[in-house]
């Protein structure tokens, strides 16, 4: 790897930890389907020009049905989810628990592929499972709807590691820009209806426009772009690192420009979830054994 290989690594976790520190900022004043749907639809329109070629073209017309799957349970539900999350938990909370996308998709993979977990993997989970429980503990304090913030986060990572797998079944053969763009496409005309019945009485914000735009060119269509270059310069072994850097920018962005506390409880729960993670994914023995996360997103 060279240096511009660890920079554009270091740049996704950065983006992809940002965004929850752009939702963090817009949620309260768009509400969660207003603002999914601008990053959503901002984001499709970044994309657009990428599609405009016969071959691609022929892709997203011969798969568009797995490709809208992939935008519901990749995009649209988990933008919503995660949004609606952030109105009641800190980002640096809410980017710890997108750290479990791997947990997930090895859970999933047993449960619905049959895909073997060992002895280690399978105390990976438990371990990573138990610094959520924890982390749920302590988030209780911070107001009657977190709660619910907390489950909505859960669900968003349990969609992420199932559009892992339904991915790679459905889509192994189809350009993966093809599916991203094609996805995001989906996203932005499923969340458009809600959107525009959603939307606040009173005009946001300029800081909240700024996020909304922030999600959607920074920390969706750029990452993405970047995430698409980086995987084929270093392979989807080394890519692997960037779900461990998300919850990592996460808490550092939202200490830093939102003033969000850092509790030992957040460090500890962070901690346990990524050595459950590590356990999980084989990283601590130097070997993946699970898919790689292309499919999945802040």
């Amino acid at each position: 790897m060279k240096k511009i290989d660890y920079a554009v690594l270091l740049s996704l976790g950065a983006l992809w930890g940002g965004s929850f520190l752009f939702m963090r900022m817009g949620a309260g004043a768009f509400g969660a389907l207003p603002l999914a749907g601008l990053r959503a639809i901002g984001a499709a329109l970044c994309f657009l020009p990428l599609l405009a070629s016969r071959t691609r073209l022929a892709e997203w017309r011969a798969h568009w049905r797995p490709i809208a799957v992939v935008g519901l349970t990749n995009s649209a539900l988990p933008f919503v989810l995660f949004t609606f999350a952030t109105r009641s938990l800190p980002a640096g909370l809410a980017s710890i628990i997108d750290g479990m996308t791997p947990m997930f998709a090895a859970l999933i993979g047993w449960l619905w592929l049959g895909q073997r977990l060992d002895a280690w993997r399978s105390a990976g989970l438990a371990i990573g499972f138990a610094g959520v429980v924890w982390l749920a503990e302590g988030s209780l304090a911070l107001g009657p709807g977190a709660g619910m913030a907390l489950l909505a986060c859960v669900a968003a990572t349990v969609l992420y590691g199932y559009a892992v797998h339904y991915t790679h079944l459905r889509l192994a053969g189809v350009t993966p820009l093809v599916v991203t763009v094609g996805s995001h496409m989906v996203a932005a005309l499923l969340l458009l209806p809600t959107t525009l019945l959603a939307w606040p009485a009173q005009v946001p914000p300029l800081q909240a426009w700024l996020a909304a735009a922030g999600l959607a060119v920074l920390c969706t269509a750029l990452a993405y772009v970047l995430f698409f270059w980086v995987l084929a310069r270093v392979g989807a072994v080394r890519i692997m690192v960037i779900p461990y850097l998300i919850p990592a920018f996460g808490v550092l962005w939202g200490a830093l420009l939102l003033g969000e506390p850092v509790s030992t409880r957040m460090l500890g729960g962070c901690a346990v979830i990524l050595l459950g993670t590590a356990l999980t994914t084989g990283l601590v023995r130097g070997r993946r054994t699970t898919p790689p996360l292309a499919a999945g997103e802040a």
